[in-house]
């Protein structure tokens, strides 16, 4: 598959083949939802707690005698029955982490990448350089880029400052790069925008 070159102020240049192994794949959509259940699933925290009756202040004595009140029986105001005591089956802190064999995170990914590049949603960038890290040099280039007001993903090769920082104002902007790229960043984007050097390093990792 052939796309145009784009530079950053939106004009044309040539043209560049995507790697068939990275872009030409059939997306397995079986994978990439186990992907995303347990991508969601790892982000959890898990901090959700509650008290039983054993941990809530309190209760060491009875409340009323066991007869002759004309009230129900208690030991103890503790009870989950009572107002302010302990909760039933509540949650307590628990972890979610779950793993996923590699192989899948691969299929998951490549599964994305293809789907991508069948439905015309990445854009190839000749490079990313900007003059600064102001968010407004990276808001022009992405007009520019026909993307205003759209999801998207900018993969870039090593760690390019500048545009990482423009980005932290930008809701629907993300800078990572092309290696660190994980298959949940990419579903979430309407647009993936590649650099030139980005393309090279995902062959070199992928292809």
């Amino acid at each position: 598959m052939s796309l145009s070159v784009i530079k950053m102020d939106g004009s044309q240049g040539s043209t560049v083949d995507l790697p068939e192994k990275i872009f030409g794949g059939e997306p397995n959509e079986v994978v990439v939802h186990s992907y995303v259940v347990n991508y969601l699933a790892n982000q959890r925290q898990g901090n959700a707690s509650t008290k039983n009756r054993s941990m809530v202040a309190g209760g060491g004595a009875k409340p009323w005698r066991q007869k002759g009140t004309g009230r129900a029986r208690a030991g103890t105001n503790n009870s989950p029955l009572w107002p302010g005591g302990g909760i039933i089956f509540g949650p307590s802190p628990r972890c979610y982490y779950n793993r996923m064999p590699k192989k899948q995170k691969k299929i998951a990914l490549m599964s994305v990448f293809s789907d991508k590049a069948k439905t015309d949603r990445i854009k190839v960038l000749e490079k990313l350089d900007l003059p600064d890290h102001k968010t407004k040099n990276l808001a022009a280039m992405i007009k520019n880029l026909g993307l205003d007001g759209k999801k998207v993903l900018l993969l870039d090769e090593g760690k390019n400052e500048a545009p990482y920082l423009a980005a932290r104002n930008m809701q629907t902007v993300k800078v990572s790069r092309a290696r660190l790229a994980s298959a949940y960043d990419i579903l979430n984007a309407d647009y993936l925008v590649i650099t030139m050097t980005g393309l090279k390093e995902l062959e070199e990792v992928y292809g």
